[in-house]
């Protein structure tokens, strides 16, 4: 199978199951946002020593692809029954992982700057790129007929990302940068 078709060079892509779509639509948008998160948690389980957090990442990509296929396929197509549904017992895993992670942080009194370690860095560049997938699935809601279990899937995954990204700094014993509002510039 060749990975080219040639039937996108006109600017169009076939949703899954459903009609050919320009490829500016907001669902190709949505779940092209959503690969792109995909790619982030990749890039971050390059680096990421923690066997804990890239367990996670791991499993959280298999279910990204779900959320792909779910915002790919129309609602009302016959292909719907062909991909998983995403579950909201994911969402209540990710509330799991972050409560478990918190409690070993210490409290969050102020903002932190993104940085740190470099899989905190790049947890919370995922973390941003989460935020845009969710406006993007939020601004196809608006449209189109959404999961709201994919919405909140991508809410709960963000907070978790951010949490990820602290607890990384914290066992690898590496401080936080806290936002000074009144810091001279």
């Amino acid at each position: 199978m060749k990975i080219y078709t040639k039937t996108g060079d006109a600017g169009e892509t076939g949703l899954f199951g459903g009609p050919r779509v320009r490829k500016s639509d907001a669902r190709v948008e949505a779940y092209g946002e959503v690969d792109e998160l995909n790619a982030c948690l990749g890039t971050v389980r390059a680096v990421v020593e923690d066997p804990e957090i890239d367990a996670q990442l791991a499993r959280i990509q298999d279910e990204l692809f779900c959320v792909g296929a779910e915002l790919a396929t129309p609602h009302g197509e016959k292909a719907r029954s062909a991909i998983p549904a995403v579950e909201p017992r994911w969402a209540e895993r990710l509330e799991a992982a972050i409560d478990a992670w918190e409690a070993e942080l210490p409290p969050l009194r102020q903002f932190v700057l993104p940085g740190g370690t470099r899989t905190a860095a790049q947890l919370h560049l995922a973390r941003c790129v989460c935020r845009r997938a969710e406006r993007r699935v939020v601004a196809l809601a608006a449209e189109a007929e959404v999961s709201p279990v994919a919405l909140a899937y991508l809410n709960r995954l963000s907070d978790l990302l951010f949490v990820a990204a602290r607890v990384a700094n914290h066992r690898a014993r590496k401080p936080e940068t806290a936002w000074d509002p009144h810091r001279e510039r």
